[in-house]
């Protein structure tokens, strides 16, 4: 009988298929993302040190003024602005995404659009 993994399995074994490839230096650190049900985290980490440089997260009482929902487009929106914003104050320009094992689309796509607009390129 087959049986079908979940998606949090699926989502984690891509995620270090990716990780194999990707890795933060200090010229580019990584741009790391993840997901809950109800918020959204980012940091930027130094992988050569084991350091982050800088995090946000709808949780954040910066990102969390304004928005009714914590999970959704515009709230990705807005934690990409402010992390672009932040990792721009610690003269941090350029970084490599790790999308954590989830699809570019949807949050996860609003969130890069946003933080590249705030200054980061990737």
């Amino acid at each position: 009988m087959v049986s079908k993994k979940n998606r949090t399995e699926l989502r984690q074994k891509k995620h270090y298929r990716l990780r194999h490839t990707l890795s933060g230096t200090s010229e580019r650190p990584r741009l790391a993302v993840f997901r809950s049900n109800k918020h959204m985290y980012a940091q930027v980490i130094d992988d050569t040190k084991g350091v982050t440089l800088c995090s946000a997260s709808t949780l954040d009482k910066e990102v969390k003024e304004g928005l009714t929902y914590t999970d959704n487009m515009e709230a990705a929106q807005k934690l990409g602005t402010v992390l672009g914003e932040r990792a721009k104050a610690k003269g941090i320009e350029a970084v490599v995404f790790d999308r954590g094992g989830h699809l570019y689309a949807g949050k996860v796509q609003a969130f890069a659009d946003s933080a590249r607009e705030a200054g980061l390129k990737f």
